[in-house]
């Protein structure tokens, strides 16, 4: 299975929607709070070209954008594959 990681704050409701919608589709995520941890701040702007707005995610150390984008990848029917492995 893949590996998914979220990287988010704790002020963000967005983040947290997108972590619902992530634990609805049971898909097993692991979250990097960059507002408290600044290795994770490093990475996250490493692995999204510098993105810096939150959530951002990745799968498989891969950015795939945030919340709308994996949306329109779980309509599109994209997603599934990609967890799949």
């Amino acid at each position: 299975m893949a590996r998914v990681t979220i990287y988010s704050t704790g002020t963000c409701p967005i983040c947290d929607k997108t972590k619902t919608l992530l634990d609805k589709w049971q898909i097993a995520y692991e979250e990097k709070r960059v507002d408290n941890d600044q290795d994770a701040l490093r990475e996250m702007l490493e692995v999204s070209n510098h993105a810096r707005t939150v959530p951002q995610l990745a799968i498989d150390g891969k950015w795939i954008g945030g919340f709308n984008e994996l949306t329109e990848m779980h309509m599109e029917g994209e997603l599934e594959p990609l967890m799949a492995g």
